[in-house]
């Protein structure tokens, strides 16, 4: 394991602060495998690290804060602090809302990069060029919204009454060497990561463009399906209202060399390089991680119980893409669509 030593303070002229979410069941031992990560493969970064953590309320059914005391004080012996946030929107009816509550928790003014808790860093983050005034998203997506019905609007009526509501320029949003009707063409992210100068701008901005979208529709959204994709229709617009974009990075770094979202186990064995499975695993045989990990059933079964590789070998590494239904559903006929 890296050194357990906690990092330097937060530099306002220089570092930023890294988050995530941590809380009950699979995300808190994707926390503490992110944060594992960052410590074996960025020795450099010396700003803060925080693993934003839900509280119970009226909005959860059940406590949502990691309840593996073990993580906690792992979490907390790297470095990590774990930070609690109130749910007042979205709760167990909506957990991706987290990643929007837990924003408005973190210190006004301090530029930060959210990463998905399904994430692994795999080198120096040092190596990607934030510029924390221009603020970007995950370019590792589909186009899994909006969905286009055979004489409901199109991608431009559906997109453009979003930008409308808001007051935004739709026109300056698209990529014009793109063709018309085609999801590319439109800005759109994953929210696996996203990053700002300020987490209480962004953060509010990305609430109030959210509850809008989920309370008050546009007519051109009738029909379409909000859940899971509310976080996602939202974040184009908060980015393009911030002065940001889908240039605003190289690309090959995040989602690439330096960073790795796998979603889930079985999809990280499956689809990812030799190279992103062998970190994982040299990761996973510390004695400590082992302990904690063997915890949860799919880490158990996926990376200590050879799930893993099976589910890679179903998957020829000269396969042309495949879409996400495609395999799942070849993972689900396997037995290996652990979560």
């Amino acid at each position: 394991m890296p050194s357990p030593d906690r990092p330097a303070p937060h530099a306002a002229g220089g570092d930023f602060t890294l988050f995530c979410i941590g809380q009950a069941g699979r995300l808190q031992y994707e926390a503490l495998l992110l944060v594992a990560s960052l410590r074996a493969h960025a020795p450099g970064f010396t700003g803060r690290v925080v693993v934003a953590e839900p509280q119970p309320g009226p909005l959860w059914e059940a406590d949502p804060r990691m309840d593996d005391n073990g993580v906690r004080d792992v979490l907390e012996e790297m470095g990590a602090e774990i930070l609690p946030f109130e749910s007042r929107h979205f709760g167990a009816t909506y957990p991706n809302g987290n990643k929007i509550e837990a924003l408005l928790a973190l210190p006004e003014g301090e530029p930060f990069l959210f990463l998905d808790s399904d994430t692994l860093v795999l080198d120096e983050l040092a190596q990607v060029p934030f510029d924390f005034d221009r603020p970007g998203a995950s370019l590792k997506r589909e186009g899994t919204w909006p969905e286009i019905e055979l004489y409901g609007p199109g991608y431009s009526a559906i997109w453009k009454s979003l930008y409308d509501r808001f007051g935004l320029d739709f026109e300056s949003s698209l990529d014009l060497g793109q063709p018309d009707e085609f999801w590319r063409r439109y800005l759109y992210f994953n929210a696996g990561y996203f990053f700002y100068r300020c987490p209480r701008v962004f953060g509010q901005r990305f609430l109030d463009m959210a509850l809008a979208i989920r309370d008050d529709p546009p007519e051109q959204l009738l029909g379409q399906a909000l859940y899971p994709w509310l976080d996602q229709i939202a974040l184009p617009l908060v980015i393009h209202a911030l002065g940001g974009g889908r240039d605003v990075l190289p690309e090959g770094l995040m989602d690439g060399r330096v960073t790795c979202h796998y979603r889930l186990l079985p999809l990280l064995y499956a689809l990812e390089s030799a190279g992103t499975v062998a970190k994982l695993e040299h990761l996973a045989q510390d004695n400590q991680l082992k302990k904690l990990l063997k915890n949860h059933e799919a880490f158990k079964r996926v990376i200590y119980q050879g799930k893993g590789e099976k589910a890679r070998r179903l998957f020829a590494r000269d396969e042309g893409p495949l879409r996400s239904v495609q395999i799942r559903k070849r993972l689900k006929r396997h037995n290996l669509w652990l979560r």
